[in-house]
This record gives structure tokens, C-alpha cells and sequence, in this order.
């Protein structure tokens, strides 16, 4: 082949590189879409996007959108807003949103609240048309001991001034479930609340709950009632039988008290008889050293014998009679 035909076919083909490294590098037809739009951009600006690590179309795009939304919205504020981690697009739905239901949104304000981690298209959409919440069955007891149990719909609409900051859904579930709690109980009688169930709505209403939120409650409408158990009754009877455990355990202690005091009257019992034992078993040694010391006479000595017999014999007496008496009662 001729050398100057193999040149030719060189220089198309870096040619055919360079333009695909050019196009690949240098968003050519975005640039080409935006001037068709009437967004004024300079192909300089997007190249320096590449080199910021910026996606052009992720900024291109939403300003595309803004323009003919006709926001006034500056490429700098949403590059910055890229690169500080947020999402442009929803930004600028949320912006377009807010204008056409007339709702005064500023970009700085728009992009703190999406760096805040909420999502404001959907703050925007709730102010517009505002959110059901249901809270589960919430349960509290009347003065008479009865539980009730209530499940309330709270609408809400989003305050995109305390988005930031403000707190969320479970903040105002847990105010209004304590608000149900408190009117519940202290109501006289749970038959009051199944009378009157908007007593809970107006009561947990009046405080205010929306305090501090990111959202302000437009109404909370008690969706069903529900009787619980007899929470009195049952409470009754767990303290009747804790009294009759603790009854039950001091009787218990009284009786192994006595018990004690019993085996101690009997141990000393034994051994005032084992004295009593030991010192009648002193006795004859005694008289015997009375009588050879001449402390007694041989007369004192056959009295206390006299005297021991006419014992032994009443005792056997008293036995002969207490033996006839029991025959007698039993024949």
C-alpha cells in the first residue's frame, strides 16, 4: 500500500479519536440542548464541570426545567448545591411545586432543607394537600378501672418553616398518644369516652401538639373505641392476693417462732430435770454425811423416811383411782 495512502488512514483514525475523547469529554449535545431551551451556558462552564467531578446533565437538566418554569435559579447555586451532597432535581421540583400553589419558597431555603435529609418535594406536596397519619390502638383507663382503647387519624400539614429542626411524625404520634391517655383517664367512667369520643379529639386538640414539629395538625378525628379489660378488678385481686401471701408468710414466721420458743421451754425443761436428777441423787450422800457429821438424828432420818413412804403410797392411791375413773368412762 502507498505510504501516503497509510497516513491518510492514520490521521483519520487519531482524528476519530480525538472527536470521540472531545464529544465523550465536552457534553456537546447538552450544551446543544440547553442554548435550544434559551438557557444561556457557556461550553467553558461545562467543561470546568468535568474537571469539578460534576455531572453536567445533573445540573443542566433541573436548570433546564427551572428556566422554563421560569425560576430564577443561577448554575453556580445548583453546582454548589451537587457538591454539597443534595439532590438537585428534587430541588427543583420542589421549587416549581411551591410556585404554582403560590407557596413563598426561597432556593437557600429549599436546598437547607434538603441537606437536612427531609424530602422537600414531599414537604411541598403535603403543604398543598395535607397527610393522614393513624396511630395504632392506644390504651388508658377511666377512673372506674375500665380500659379504653382508641385509634385516632391525625391530618397534618407540613411547616416548611420548622422543616428544619422540627420534629417528625413519631414525635407527633407519641404527643397525641399521650394526650388520648391523660383525657382517658381522667374521665369518671369509660362510659363518658363511648358517649362522647370527641371529647378526646377536642381535649388532646387544645394543647397545642404541633409545638416544636415540623408539621401543624389540622384535625384529629377519633376513628374507633374499643373497651379493654376491667383493669381495677384485676388490680384488686393482685393486691388481695399479695395481702394473702404476705398474711401468709407472717403467720408462717409467728408459727416457726413458737416453734422455736417451744423447743427452747422443752430443752430447758430438760435440763432443770437433769439437775433436779443430779441433785437428788446427791441427797443420800448428804444425809449419810449429816448423820455421821451428827447434823441430824437417826429419829430425823426414819421421819424422812416415814414421810417418803405415806408419799409413795398417796401416789399409788391417786394412780389405783385415776386407772378406775378411765375404765369406768370408757365402759
Amino acid at each position: 500500500m502507498d505510504p501516503s495512502t497509510l497516513m491518510i488512514l492514520a490521521i483519520i483514525v487519531v482524528g476519530i479519536i480525538v472527536l470521540a475523547v472531545f464529544f465523550t469529554f465536552v457534553p456537546v449535545m447538552l450544551w446543544i440542548s440547553a442554548l435550544a431551551a434559551g438557557v444561556r451556558i457557556s461550553i467553558f462552564t461545562l467543561i470546568g464541570m468535568r474537571l469539578r467531578r460534576v455531572i453536567p446533565n445533573r445540573v443542566v437538566n433541573p436548570l433546564i426545567k427551572a428556566h422554563k418554569a421560569g425560576l430564577n435559579v443561577a448554575t453556580n447555586q445548583l453546582e454548589s448545591h451537587y457538591l454539597a451532597g443534595g439532590n438537585v432535581d428534587r430541588v427543583v421540583n420542589a421549587l416549581i411545586a411551591a410556585q404554582r400553589a403560590n407557596i413563598e419558597l426561597t432556593f437557600e431555603r429549599c436546598a437547607a432543607i434538603d441537606l437536612a435529609g427531609r424530602d422537600v418535594l414531599e414537604a411541598v406536596q403535603m403543604s398543598v394537600n395535607p397527610k393522614v397519619i393513624e396511630t395504632p390502638f392506644i390504651a388508658g383507663v377511666a377512673m372506674d378501672g375500665i380500659e379504653v382503647k382508641a385509634k385516632a387519624r391525625i391530618t397534618v400539614r407540613a411547616n416548611i418553616d420548622r422543616l428544619v429542626g422540627g420534629a417528625g411524625e413519631e414525635t407527633i404520634v407519641a404527643r397525641v398518644g399521650e394526650g388520648i391517655v391523660s383525657t382517658i383517664g381522667s374521665s369518671e367512667s369509660h362510659k363518658k369516652v363511648l358517649e362522647n369520643p370527641d371529647m378526646i379529639s377536642q381535649t388532646v386538640l387544645g394543647k397545642g401538639l404541633d409545638s416544636g414539629t415540623a408539621f401543624e395538625i389540622l384535625s384529629i378525628d377519633i376513628a374507633d373505641v374499643d373497651i379493654g379489660k376491667n383493669i381495677g378488678a384485676i388490680l384488686q385481686t393482685d393486691q388481695a392476693e399479695a395481702d394473702k401471701n404476705i398474711a401468709q408468710a407472717k403467720a408462717e414466721e409467728r408459727r416457726a417462732m413458737a416453734v422455736a420458743q417451744e423447743q427452747e421451754m422443752r430443752a430447758r425443761v430438760e435440763e432443770m430435770r437433769a439437775k433436779v436428777v443430779e441433785a437428788e441423787a446427791e441427797v443420800p450422800l448428804a444425809m449419810a454425811e449429816a448423820l455421821r457429821e451428827g447434823n441430824i438424828g437417826v429419829m430425823d432420818y426414819m421421819n424422812i423416811k416415814n414421810i417418803d413412804a405415806d408419799t409413795e403410797m398417796r401416789d399409788s392411791f391417786g394412780k389405783l383411782t385415776k386407772d378406775s375413773s378411765d375404765e369406768d368412762s370408757k365402759s
